[in-house]
């Protein structure tokens, strides 16, 4: 039986996972093992490591690596900190293949370690582009340290082959993310509320604002333009959700506390968990901020997007998505729009490029036809 090591990070990483590990835990040839990290560790982020114990999941290595600050230099120790760790825990495991998704600090400390011990890779979302964020240099630099990839979309599966992958080792099954959507029994509104503790208007604005890390220190000038914009919008229910564990992210958390402390039409949650988050994507009037979910999930749910500065720029995008500065007349100018009825109805007509989900079916097909990987050699495959 084939031992699959799934690494997630965040909650964001989890969510989008979750319906892969639950294929690969009932699969008859293939055994799970989990390694958390990150912000599941971390008290200040919600110790969400605790929402995969709870989903019946059996978590198998915790590699904590988070120092407590947001300085690009407390990134950097951080990433050093969690190849230690997952060099030790990935020994003990020993695991056949190792999935991860994404770009993040923490997935590429956990990559670097695994390939230095000749660990084989299979990485999710390979291709993309993020040119505002860190993330776009560390994704690339995982696509060339793995062995088996899956992208999103049709032009990312080119990309990869562009940084010289094997075309024969990489997959487009579309956005694993919208497994969620289709898998999940989404909550009402009513029982929303009753989880969520709160009262819903019928508009509800989801805002999600994570720093553009490629930018020096520009947070808290662009949650104050955010936040302008959104104190016009009394009539509405506004629910933040916290950004991730990057430099100038406690910034970004202050603004938001200040902002929920003197409006009672909003809300700011550590982590929704991914039923939560998608049921309010689900019916929010308007999806706000600049993560990637706004992109690539949003559009399946026919819910506008309005996605703000460069942390996305160069990400393939449904035509439900307006981009727009960080400016707040300008914010508010897409919110006004995103909020007309005509619009909204537009928007569930829409195509999303990022596929209609049985990606994470795909996927397990692919790792469960595979015979044991024992040469990683690669050669450099020149189009």
């Amino acid at each position: 039986m084939k031992k699959i090591c799934v690494i997630t990070g965040s909650r964001a990483e989890y969510g989008l996972l979750q319906s892969l590990m639950l294929l690969i835990k009932q699969s008859k040839s293939l055994r799970l093992q989990i390694l958390a990290t990150g912000m599941h560790l971390s008290q200040e982020f919600g110790l969400t490591y605790k929402n995969i114990e709870e989903d019946g999941f059996v978590i198998d290595e915790k590699v904590e690596m988070l120092l407590s600050a947001d300085t690009d230099v407390a990134v950097a120790k951080s990433t050093g900190l969690g190849m230690i760790g997952f060099a030790d825990a990935l020994r003990r495991l020993n695991p056949d293949l190792i999935i991860i998704l994404g770009d993040r600090f923490e997935i590429f400390a956990a990559a670097s370690a695994a390939y230095l011990i000749k660990l084989p890779i299979a990485h999710l979302h390979g291709g993309e582009l993020t040119e505002g964020a860190t993330d776009d240099a560390l994704r690339h630099a995982i696509t060339k340290m793995s062995y088996l990839h899956f992208t999103s979309t049709e032009t990312y599966r080119k990309r990869v082959i562009q940084l010289g992958e094997d075309p024969a080792r990489v997959y487009n099954f579309g956005a694993i993310g919208i497994d969620a959507i289709k898998d999940l029994n989404l909550f009402s509104k009513d029982e929303l509320e009753a989880s969520l503790g709160i009262k819903l208007r019928t508009k509800i604005l989801l805002v999600t604002y994570h720093p553009v890390t490629m930018e020096h220190h520009t947070a808290a000038l662009q949650m104050d333009e955010l936040t302008m914009a959104l104190q016009d919008f009394v009539d509405c229910t506004i629910i933040f959700t916290m950004p991730n564990a990057d430099a100038d992210g406690r910034i970004i958390m202050q603004k938001i506390d200040d902002f929920v402390s003197k409006n009672e039409f909003a809300f700011a949650f550590k982590s929704l968990g991914q039923l939560r988050y998608l049921s309010v994507m689900n019916i929010a009037s308007v999806v706000i901020g600049n993560s990637s979910s706004g992109i690539i999930e949003a559009p399946s749910l026919g819910v506008p997007t309005i996605n703000i500065g460069d942390r996305q720029k160069g990400r393939i995008s449904c035509t439900t998505v307006t981009d727009v500065g960080a400016e707040h007349n300008a914010i508010k100018v897409a919110i006004d729009h995103a909020l007309q009825p005509e619009y909204k109805d537009w928007c569930t007509t829409q195509t999303n490029p990022y596929g209609d989900g049985g990606t994470s079916t795909k996927i397990l097909e692919t790792i469960e036809s595979l015979n044991t990987i024992t040469d990683l050699k690669k050669k450099f495959f020149d189009n």
